[in-house]
């Protein structure tokens, strides 16, 4: 199925925002990238793999993983309204993000800060329903969250920052459901770093042209034509830590091969990738929604039929 979509810059054009929302919310809607999900995917995966990593019976917790996908919706949309606020003048010079709300003035800088107080609240909400050792990690996570649009203006490596903070969720999936911490999970937390730095490479690949003339830095410059083989190590690295999660958590043989079909779609990425390409890029970066659900598959089934 064919991932392309007319587009208004990197907005889809008469989605289903623009159908079904009422006007005046249209522009908060797309704002929280509420129209693009994928974001969303990628930050929700780590914790429900946790979740169902850290289950001690033969099914994830269906509360937490509700629970968790509410708040992977509002936090996703408050870091993206926190990128929006941070780079309006920069946005309005880049072809691709010139129509965002902000950039656009479809949305006032009071109007986006009100809105991501609302969105905060929103998280807190969801965040108190958790035990407290959850909730102070989760509020530790918001250092990473707001810091994270300014990576880009200091380092060609914003991707590690959005693999510390993206992936914040593989600890504290496990931390609501055992109110404590565990080498499995860490070693979860670090798979996801590496996943994400190769899956933010292929995007970032889109905006490498627009990148140097504004003068903003990311890996996709900072490897250029070595990207491929930085994808190799880095998903190798993922699916590495992943068995080792997997080990310390006492999953059962079941968890193995499904193991190995997820690590096989990273090694169709790296190898099928087109960096100079960037509808390619785009497809590329969108499929790892489907990586994440071969790992939540491998997780579950290996832990319905018996944890350590």
């Amino acid at each position: 199925m064919s991932d392309v979509r007319p587009m208004i810059g990197d907005m889809p054009a008469d989605g289903w925002v623009d159908k079904i929302a009422p006007a005046a919310a249209r522009p908060y809607l797309k704002l929280m990238r509420l129209d693009r999900p994928i974001g969303t995917w990628l930050l929700l995966f780590p914790c429900w793999w946790s979740i169902a990593l850290a289950s001690q019976g033969p099914w994830p917790d269906l509360w937490l993983m509700a629970l968790f996908g509410i708040g992977a919706v509002v936090m996703r949309g408050a870091g993206c309204t926190v990128n929006d606020i941070l780079d309006r003048d920069i946005d309005g010079k880049v072809a691709r993000t010139a129509a965002r709300p902000l950039a656009s003035g479809a949305i006032t800088l009071r109007g986006a800060l009100a809105f991501l107080g609302l969105e905060l609240l929103i998280g807190l909400m969801v965040l108190v329903q958790l035990n407290l050792f959850s909730i102070l990690l989760g509020v530790a996570s918001l250092l990473l969250v707001f810091v994270y649009p300014l990576m880009k203006r200091i380092t060609y490596w914003p991707q590690a920052w959005l693999g510390l903070t993206f992936n914040w969720g593989a600890l504290l999936g496990w931390a609501a459901v055992r109110g404590e911490l565990d080498w499995a999970p860490v070693a979860l937390y670090a798979a996801g770093f590496f996943w994400t730095l190769g899956y933010d490479t292929i995007y970032a690949h889109q905006d490498k042209d627009d990148d140097v003339v504004i003068g903003v830095k990311s890996s996709a410059l900072a490897l250029g034509e070595r990207t491929r083989p930085f994808l190799f190590i880095t998903y190798a690295l993922t699916i590495g830590l992943v068995a080792v999660a997997g080990l310390l958590a006492g999953l059962s043989w079941v968890f193995w091969p499904l193991l190995a079909v997820a690590g096989l779609h990273l090694v169709w990425q790296a190898a099928d990738s087109d960096i100079d390409d960037g509808a390619d890029c785009l497809t590329k970066f969108r499929s790892n929604r489907h990586f994440g659900w071969l790992l939540l598959a491998a997780i579950i089934a290996g832990g319905a039929f018996g944890h350590g």
